[in-house]
């Protein structure tokens, strides 16, 4: 097969991480903000050393110097031994008077752990992300990419491509049983380089918890213990160094999953799904198929795929202004005419259609699927199988096909303590698991067994 010359490779530029702040003022944090989590900090340990609770907030202690200072003076905190080394050495603990004060604080908010970014550093360091973007997919890295799972055509591929490095929005649509979802998926492997993302944010005095560790993975290697702040290290630990996130979405997605969600029991947010996946991939899988509309979920998105900003509102009605910096994919099997209008397709800049495989790419994906399994590749039965099963019934290709259709073999090998080996007769057995036969019909057809009217 004769193909283009790859197109150029242009590495992404690394955002440098963001300093950790040595004062309150560059935290961007206030005094009575910081006084509440080290005293809800101090509630649950007890005490601590200054440095050990500047640990726990993953800040430098000259952060919350001047908030211990104002409660060792209200007595809320007593000093109960010295050190050599300031007052980062010295042991603080709660009192009761602090203990009633700090159990006031986790009546109105219970959120206890790093502490929060400020929305504007968050929104800061996002502009500074997308402006240092200049990552552009080659061929030959997207084909490597996909085809690790799946086999693809170049044309699909070559659609794929200019789409990725657009990183605006893609429609993914086709027959199922093709792949859709492992293509969507595959396309954060492409985003090469770390992204940070703040363990939570603060907006207007309310706490937002962002980092999530189902959707976000550290990237261990560049993580550092924050003791090492004292050493003159140089890294804001409030943030995490993680690789670009992959949120997956399906038919549970509702509308209110795309605003920010307050949780009364503890009194702080959860950030919604396309906040999470910031930097990086949202796939919305099964598109059409959530408990929304489908014109209401993209109703939702019309200014923030344009503008590149998303509004959430607080529960007090404030709206508030937060990046929009996400790969959006639209994955669906249903025909695109049947869920939404032209007008919202034009807004979708890229539209790709994942079709079904030929038969010599049936047979290629048979080939890799039987080599990952340890099984026996026998062409000419699979050949047999597509003359004498799929041909008479008129069944269409489908990429899953050929990984369901071996398991199904291994099953029935493993259950016949037989060979594992590809095989007519267990391919036939297989089939008649695995299809529905749409022939056979309620009227008239003898294998339903229908007993006749007396």
């Amino acid at each position: 097969m004769v193909t283009a010359e790859p197109l150029m490779t242009t590495p992404m530029v690394a955002k440098p991480r963001p300093n950790a702040p040595t004062s309150l003022e560059e935290a961007g944090l206030s005094l009575d903000l910081m006084v509440q989590l080290s005293l809800k900090t101090l509630f649950f340990a007890g005490q601590l050393k200054g440095n050990e609770l500047a640990d726990r907030l993953k800040v430098n202690f000259q952060v919350i110097d001047s908030a211990l200072e104002m409660l060792v003076e209200q007595r809320h905190v007593a000093i109960v031994d010295g050190g050599v080394i300031g007052r980062s050495s010295f042991t603080y603990r709660i009192s009761d008077a602090g203990r009633e004060r700090a159990d006031l604080f986790l009546q109105n908010n219970h959120y206890v752990g790093a502490a929060p970014v400020p929305l504007s550093q968050y929104q800061s360091y996002m502009r500074d992300v997308e402006a240092s973007q200049v990552q552009r997919v080659s061929r030959d890295s997207l084909r490597d990419a996909v085809r690790r799972q799946l086999v693809v055509s170049e044309k699909v591929l070559d659609q794929l491509g200019p789409a990725i490095n657009a990183r605006h929005s893609l429609f993914l649509y086709g027959p199922p049983g093709n792949g859709k979802s492992v293509i969507a998926a595959s396309m954060g492997a492409l985003l090469h380089g770390g992204i940070e993302i703040p363990h939570a944010l603060e907006i207007e005095g309310s706490i937002v918890r962002l980092f999530d560790p189902v959707h976000h993975e550290p990237l261990v290697e560049n993580q550092q213990d924050n003791s090492s702040l004292q050493l003159g290290e140089q890294h804001d630990e409030r943030w995490v160094n993680c690789k670009r996130p992959v949120v997956m979405v399906g038919g549970e997605l509702e509308l209110e999953n795309l605003d920010l969600v307050y949780n009364e029991g503890l009194g702080f947010y959860r950030a919604p799904v396309q906040t999470k996946a910031n930097g990086g991939v949202l796939v919305i899988d099964d598109f059409g198929r959530q408990r929304c509309s489908p014109q209401a979920l993209l109703n939702r998105w019309i200014v923030p795929l344009e503008t590149r900003h998303d509004y959430l509102t607080l529960r007090t009605g404030q709206k508030i202004n937060v990046p929009f910096a996400t790969f959006i994919v639209f994955a669906t099997n249903i025909k695109p005419a049947e869920l939404v209008d032209e007008a919202f397709l034009r807004r979708i800049h890229y539209k790709v259609f994942a079709q079904s495989p030929t038969v010599e790419e049936y047979l290629q994906i048979f080939e890799k699927v039987c080599s990952d399994r340890k099984l026996p590749f026998r062409r000419e039965v699979v050949e047999d199988l597509l003359e004498r099963y799929y041909r008479p019934r008129q069944l269409p290709l489908r990429g899953c096909h050929p990984r369901d259709l071996v398991e199904h073999v291994l099953s029935l090998s493993d259950y016949r303590e037989a060979d594992r080996e590809l095989t007519p007769e267990l391919l036939d057995a297989a089939c008649a698991s695995y299809f529905v036969d749409e022939r056979e019909t309620m009227a008239g057809n003898s294998l339903w067994n229908v007993i006749p009217p007396r």
